[in-house]
């Protein structure tokens, strides 16, 4: 039975009887995670899980042929995705990959079949969610209903809105993280430019999200002149960078600490943008793969004194809850839930 503290509106639709199977999947930039459920009595039980390197596999079709291998083929297939979805088709971003969902449904046997965004999964998987799964960062004004929003730094910057009907909270998808990034001082300014001779367009992506995170541990080193340890350096020729900086940073490598102090601030700037567009005062919810490896004390208070750095509205971000969401198979549940409906 699901015992959420965010209540979430479903589509409506025929929900798939007690004992059918449904396969969900989390379609991310860098991995792939495919789960099998089975319908129990007032909610899902995971039955089988892969995760997969989303480039080992030429298509989404490929992958899911391979993961159910002989299994009998699940009533229904609900995917999430990481790129906009547009009349049932979709094209990743960070992978590139195209998919119909109909084609899909196709290709697979598997007759119905759902796609959606993944962040808007991310937000329908707010309630399978158990409230051990949410830390509060600051309580915001309690009792406060309305709107609600989710940013979550990983291989991308996801963001998603959730429209409050007076009982219920709505998900949709938003590409919010794809806006223009906007420097508040000269530092800013100079990481601005920076990754403009990169990139040409420099969205908040590119500083709150996975290769965000190198992008400043980059900008540190090459223009701000900050030393890179030679154990560092070396590590990096042989591991994902991004992990590395994680690592050495909760090492004390002071490059890797002022790194994620910085991707903590502009998290933080973006996050209040989303709040205030979306008049969030049901919540703000910060998800990802990011967040829960990083998140300490400090870090929080360094998202804390930029979040509420609004100006005039500082009373209405005031008023805003904010949490973190502990688990990271949020999206795929979220799918899960999406389909189960």
């Amino acid at each position: 039975m699901n015992h959420s503290p965010v209540s979430i509106a479903f589509p409506k639709r025929q929900p798939l009887p007690r004992g059918a199977t449904l396969l969900a999947a989390d379609i991310g930039g860098t991995k792939s995670d495919l789960g099998l459920f089975e319908v129990g009595y007032g909610g899902l039980s995971l039955v089988k899980e892969a995760l997969y390197p989303s480039k080992q596999f030429g298509s989404l079709a490929e992958g899911i042929r391979h993961f159910l291998g002989n299994m009998p083929l699940p009533e229904r297939l609900s995917i999430a995705f990481a790129g906009p979805v547009q009349d049932g088709k979709a094209h990743s971003t960070n992978l590139g990959w195209d998919i119909d969902i109909r084609q899909l449904a196709r290709d697979t046997g598997i007759q119905q079949a759902f796609l959606i965004n993944d962040l808007e999964a991310e937000a329908y998987g707010l309630a399978a969610l158990k409230k051990e799964e949410l830390v509060t960062v600051y309580p915001g004004k309690p009792g406060l209903k309305g709107n609600a929003a989710i940013i979550a730094p990983g291989t991308g910057l996801g963001e998603a809105g959730l429209y409050w009907d007076g009982g219920a909270l709505h998900p949709f998808a938003t590409e919010g993280g794809h806006t223009d990034f906007a420097p508040r001082n000269e530092f800013d300014w100079e990481l601005l430019r920076f990754l403009q001779k990169k990139y040409g367009h420099v969205s908040w992506e590119r500083v709150v999200s996975g290769m965000g995170i190198c992008n400043i541990y980059d900008f540190l080193r090459d223009v701000k002149h900050r030393d890179e340890p030679l154990a560092v350096k070396e590590r990096m020729k042989r591991e994902e960078p991004g992990a590395v900086i994680g690592a050495t940073a909760k090492e004390g490598c002071p490059i890797s600490v002022e790194t994620l102090e910085i991707f903590t601030r502009y998290l933080a700037v973006e996050a209040s943008n989303l709040a205030l567009k979306l008049n969030a005062t049901g919540g703000l919810f910060i998800g990802g793969g990011i967040p829960p490896k990083i998140w300490n004390d400090k870090l929080q208070a360094i998202f804390l004194e930029h979040f509420i750095q609004v100006g005039r509205l500082r009373p209405l971000i005031e008023s805003v809850p904010v949490y973190v969401v502990l688990n990271t198979k949020v999206v795929m549940l979220g799918a899960a839930w999406y389909g189960r409906t």
